[in-house]
């Protein structure tokens, strides 16, 4: 029995992977690779994701579990369209990031997604007018209103830490779970990637051993920007980490250079990690 099976891990890759490929060629391709979750970015599906109806979304989760997936959730989340911000001092913008949240959230359970990827680094960066603290306290704010409607639905926040390079605020894991235990909210949880990880001063086992009672979604990648297996990280110790952990949810691939093309990201990223898991002491 492979290890997928056996240790209750599974593996997912991010639609947008596939860029402007039709929705039911990306699961046709996702299921041929071998994985069993599709993540979604909602800007892939409209430009305007408040376009999107639950009764589309209900629509678009049917379509994926039929082609053999389950719906993961959402990532991206603020990407589009602009104008939305976690932090900045402007109340109205404040109040439409929140309302939006709440809209992805019942978007995602409308699919039969279970988490929320809370990355959007632009859309969270302190400006020169916002102090730490000030910042803090307003993203607590919109989160615990998100959360309270994602938690309605099924569906938890996860809340993603990114390295210094693309945010100044929400750097570390730490610092996140800083933010998660003051909105102290059942449905606001971790999300740990390897990409961001590796900035850290800490190894990814150590943060993944240290976080394990927040962690509720993990992303596979390369600090290259690359999937897994594609570039210095190895991922043996960070199976094991996983494993001793606990962790039990899905290890989806998400990459950010799209060379050379999407079919063969998808085929060497899962051929790494299954083997990796395999071979490693996570068994």
């Amino acid at each position: 029995m492979p290890i997928f099976e056996r240790y209750s891990v599974k593996f997912a890759i991010c639609n947008e992977t596939y860029q402007n490929q039709d929705l039911q060629a990306v699961c046709d391709d996702v299921v041929a690779a071998g994985y069993e979750g599709l993540e979604i970015a909602p800007f892939t599906l409209e430009d305007d994701p408040r376009d999107l109806t639950e009764k589309k979304a209900t629509e678009i989760g049917a379509q994926v579990r039929s082609s053999g997936l389950d719906v993961v959730g959402l990532h991206w989340l603020l990407v589009k369209p602009e104008g939305f911000h976690l932090t900045t001092p402007d109340d109205a913008v404040r109040a439409k990031t929140a309302a939006f949240g709440e809209h992805l959230a019942r978007i995602c359970g409308a699919m039969g997604g279970k988490v929320m990827v809370w990355g959007s680094p632009n859309q969270r960066n302190l400006d020169e007018t916002t102090t730490y603290d000030d910042g803090f306290k307003r993203a607590a704010d919109i989160l615990r209103q998100v959360a309270e409607t994602a938690g309605e639905v099924g569906v938890q926040i996860a809340m993603e830490p990114l390295s210094p390079a693309e945010t100044n605020f929400l750097q570390t894991a730490d610092e996140t779970i800083k933010l998660i235990e003051t909105v102290e909210h059942k449905a606001l949880k971790l999300h740990l990637d390897v990409k961001a990880m590796s900035s850290e001063a800490k190894s990814i086992p150590q943060i993944i051993a240290e976080t394990a009672e927040h962690t509720v979604h993990f992303h596979a990648n390369d600090p290259n920007l690359r999937g897994p297996g594609m570039g210095d990280v190895e991922f043996t110790p960070i199976a094991t980490a996983l494993k001793e952990s606990g962790y039990k949810g899905y290890i989806s691939v998400e990459v950010f250079d799209y060379t050379p093309d999407a079919a063969t990201i998808a085929r060497e990223s899962i051929e790494y990690l299954k083997r990796t898991f395999t071979e490693s002491d996570a068994i």
